[in-house]
């Protein structure tokens, strides 16, 4: 019996898989997993960030519907070897994986704030500093039309994550919109 034929087979099945993939306890995570079997194969994220946008269909016509869309983005920290995974799932299923920096063995208890670069996820900020002393969050709506009767109704946010750096020092505002840091102020105490 020639082994080369299964051989073959067996090296084309290890190609087929993304290198990039997702592996969670010895099983693949990919595009268009339900949540369920994601949470089911990698367990709970540290992080979940959620939001809507709007499908607005036959704008100005006749008759207009409005689907929403939620939105979820996982976080998943598994430690210091390995790189922390960004995931988004459009109606409960996956739609985007990324792989962000290195991960961490636990919250950084004296993060650099003054040093967080500017486009950061808020996930990322959770993994490198911990959850903010204080949390506050704010709406507009963004309007984006097709030309053909189509639009997508998006949710602008503004969000503004106080952390205390300790002792004496200043309280630091960081600001973020649609999850990713913008600006980091300093407060008076």
């Amino acid at each position: 019996m020639n082994p080369l034929p299964g051989l073959c087979l067996l090296l084309l099945l290890v190609m087929a898989s993304p290198a990039e993939a997702l592996r969670c306890n010895g099983r693949l995570v990919g595009t268009g997993d339900h949540a369920l079997q994601v949470r089911e194969r990698c367990g709970e994220p540290y992080w979940i960030d959620q939001y809507s946008d709007w499908l607005i269909l036959g704008e100005s016509g006749p008759q207009e519907q409005r689907v929403e869309r939620r939105v979820e983005v996982w976080y998943y920290n598994f430690g210091s070897n390995r790189f922390l995974q960004r995931l988004v799932f459009r109606d409960d299923r996956l739609q985007h994986e990324e792989h962000l920096g290195y991960g961490f063995d636990r919250a950084q208890q004296r993060c650099k704030l003054d040093a967080l670069p500017r486009g950061l996820s808020n996930g990322e900020i959770i993994a490198r500093c911990g959850q903010p002393r204080s949390r506050n969050e704010r709406y507009a709506d963004l309007l984006e039309r097709d030309g053909q009767g189509n639009a997508r109704l998006r949710v602008l946010r503004r969000e503004e994550w106080i952390y205390d750096p300790g002792s004496s020092r200043d309280y630091r505002l960081l600001l973020l919109i649609d999850g990713r840091l913008s600006e980091i102020e300093r407060l008076d105490r």
